[in-house]
């Protein structure tokens, strides 16, 4: 099992390439450190970036929750699989994210941020995730609403 996690800064150069982080290249499963999936999250603005098998199990796991011969869950899922890309990690550890998927996400002085995600990693307009993120008290909070049990309601 591997868990992408942190932080790391990167610049994107004049054509859109972008070093992944070594620390997570070096996570990425043999037989998959060639390329990965890209789609831009449907809720915030960035990329997400799935190794193969990751991606793969999304798409299977998305799949059975919805009906094949209903037209509305067929658009949702054409749009979902439509939307998301190969992008290839070349020998120097880059990836090629196009000028317009670079704009979508806001990035200005090709200042980038990688964020780990547990199973995959998402790129950011460095900017727009200062922005993004929660107040560490909001935070701290939600983390513990989240994380709190249940308690028996009869006191067991």
């Amino acid at each position: 099992m591997f868990t992408f996690i942190g932080k790391y800064e990167a610049k994107a150069d004049v054509k859109g390439r972008i070093f992944i982080p070594s620390a997570y290249r070096k996570l990425l499963p043999d037989g998959e450190k060639e390329r990965v999936v890209m789609r831009k999250d449907a809720e915030n603005d960035c990329m997400v970036l799935f190794p193969e098998h990751v991606w793969n199990e999304k798409v299977e796991g998305f799949k059975t929750k919805l009906d094949e011969w209903n037209p509305i869950d067929q658009l949702l899922l054409m749009q979902f699989v439509s939307d998301a890309e190969w992008l290839d990690i070349d020998a120097q550890g880059r990836i090629l994210i196009s000028k317009r998927n670079l704009q979508a996400i806001g990035v200005e002085n090709a200042e980038v941020l990688f964020v780990g995600m547990i199973d995959r990693f998402a790129v950011w307009s460095k900017s727009r995730y200062e922005q993004a993120k929660m107040s560490n008290i909001d935070f701290a909070a939600l983390l513990k609403e989240r994380m709190m049990k249940p308690q028996n309601p009869e006191g067991e």
